[in-house]
């Protein structure tokens, strides 16, 4: 591994082209049903799979790129290239300094979301498929910089697990999961032992499972009809860093990171400042409520110390260093959204590491993903 800049982006978004399923999925068998732009009336053009509208109408997610970042693209050919052209990309992160790049998806759902909720296991698998196998043909092949990461079928287990298999056969080196299938369709609670056979996979092939902030509707609330589409969507983005607080407490207390020892999980686009406020929640009424004795061996905070990792990317990093520990933070430009710092990354970088000793910014800015995603 080579580093020119000093920062490896752990949560950075592919936009998917117009011809990714279309040109893998056999129109024959699957029709109108594949994932694919269509036009509405009025000229604007929206993506849709099996009949449901992504991505709240938009033909993609690349605010960053846009000269007003709140207003996204209406139709594909205002799609910046940077947001799905891998040598765009590259330039992309040359200007912001980023030296490898983790892939999350966008029209699939941050976490993988969308196929998920698909009530057709066959359209699942095979859109999962087409995705994975094209981010490594059309994105890992250009270069190495980019980190690709796949997305799985949420049910059953055994296909989730034949999926992590091919796709980390194939090169990807992380395992992107909704944090709550059960609230795409009617699956098992998470926390049951049916899904120990995902987890365990993904600790005896040594790649993080990543559960994306905002992959979960139900863990934020919705705006207020009142509000311009401007603030409801500036209320998303603070509400989606803070959802995690949900997902780290279920993983917690459920006793699945007490079942699988082994297992890493990063929590992307979680931000810094609510995790010390919740492990040292999370402590206290570990100490007061006897969980001890329900056969907990370890504290909330040092099962999250042994396994867990949260991203910030705006955060200023020396409140919070200490207890979270510099070991489990990474950093990311969260690029293209509109919460992006893209272009300005080295500047917020300077601003966020006040007070913070040279060896804890090189764990944070690229130590800790090397080790990760054994770079």
């Amino acid at each position: 591994m080579q580093l020119k800049y000093g920062l490896i982006s752990v949560d950075d978004h592919v936009q998917e082209p117009p011809d990714l399923w279309t040109s893998r999925l056999s129109k024959s068998r699957w029709g109108d049903r594949i994932p694919h732009l269509e036009r509405a009336a009025n000229g604007t053009e929206h993506w849709v799979v099996d009949g449901q509208v992504l991505l709240d109408g938009r033909s993609a997610n690349a605010a960053a790129l846009m000269a007003d970042r709140n207003r996204g693209p209406n139709r594909w050919d205002e799609v910046p290239a940077a947001a799905y052209r891998p040598a765009e990309r590259l330039k992309a992160m040359d200007v912001s300094g980023v030296d490898y790049s983790v892939l999350y998806p966008t029209v699939a759902g941050s976490a993988g979301q969308t196929f998920g909720q698909l009530k057709d296991p066959d359209l699942e698998l095979a859109s999962v498929q087409a995705y994975n196998d094209w981010l490594i043909d059309e994105w890992a092949a250009i270069s190495d910089r980019f980190i690709p990461q796949c997305i799985v079928p949420v049910w059953p287990p055994a296909a989730t697990v034949a999926e992590i298999k091919r796709a980390v056969a194939k090169g990807h080196r992380g395992i992107i999961f909704p944090a709550l299938p059960m609230d795409l369709r009617d699956l098992p609670h998470v926390a049951e032992p049916d899904y120990d056979p995902v987890w365990a996979i993904c600790a005896e092939l040594d790649v993080p499972l990543c559960l994306h902030a905002g992959a979960s509707p139900t863990l934020q609330y919705a705006p207020h009809s009142g509000l311009t589409p401007t603030l409801a969507e500036a209320l998303n983005s603070v509400t989606k860093p803070v959802s995690s607080v949900f997902v780290l407490g279920l993983y917690l207390f459920s006793r699945i990171l007490m079942r699988q020892p082994r297992l890493r999980v990063i929590l992307a686009e979680s931000a810094l400042s609510w995790g010390m406020l919740y492990l040292e929640w999370a402590d206290h009424q570990f100490e007061h409520d006897g969980l001890a004795r329900e056969g907990y061996e370890l504290k909330p905070s040092e099962m999250f110390r042994r396994q867990c990792y949260l991203n910030a990317w705006f955060d200023q990093v020396a409140p919070f260093e200490q207890y979270i520990g510099a070991d489990h933070i990474l950093w990311s430009t969260n690029f293209p959204s509109a919460t992006s710092t893209w272009p300005q990354t080295r500047e917020t970088i300077e601003r966020c590491f006040q007070g913070v000793s040279t060896e804890v910014r090189e764990k944070v800015l690229w130590r800790n993903a090397a080790g990760l995603y054994r770079l």
